[in-house]
């Protein structure tokens, strides 16, 4: 399946920590704090576990979202979508 992470984490140290994770677990960067890429179910839970030992629950908010490549497809992007600095050929692979 197709998963976006997009979070909102006050502490830097704890927001760079979720980011790693997103990138060990295969994710993309599209923007500063949104990741897209495919996992599995498996690996879904994984870093769902993994994020919630990096997070307040009381100021941060993690969003984490699946979606098949047919509902992918059919995302509106509009303006500057994604960050052209951060995404690679294997994002724009997912849209197309």
């Amino acid at each position: 399946m197709i998963i976006w992470v997009l979070y909102d984490i006050k502490n830097d140290r704890n927001r760079t920590k979720v980011a790693k994770l997103c990138k060990q677990a295969g994710l993309y960067r599209v923007q500063f704090s949104v990741f897209l890429g495919s996992l599995n179910a498996h690996e879904k839970d994984t870093l769902r576990l993994q994020i919630e030992d990096y997070i307040d629950e009381e100021e941060d908010s993690v969003y984490i979202f699946p979606m098949n490549k047919t509902e992918l497809q059919q995302t509106e992007l509009l303006g500057q979508a994604f960050d052209k600095d951060l995404i690679s050929d294997e994002v724009r692979a997912l849209f197309f």
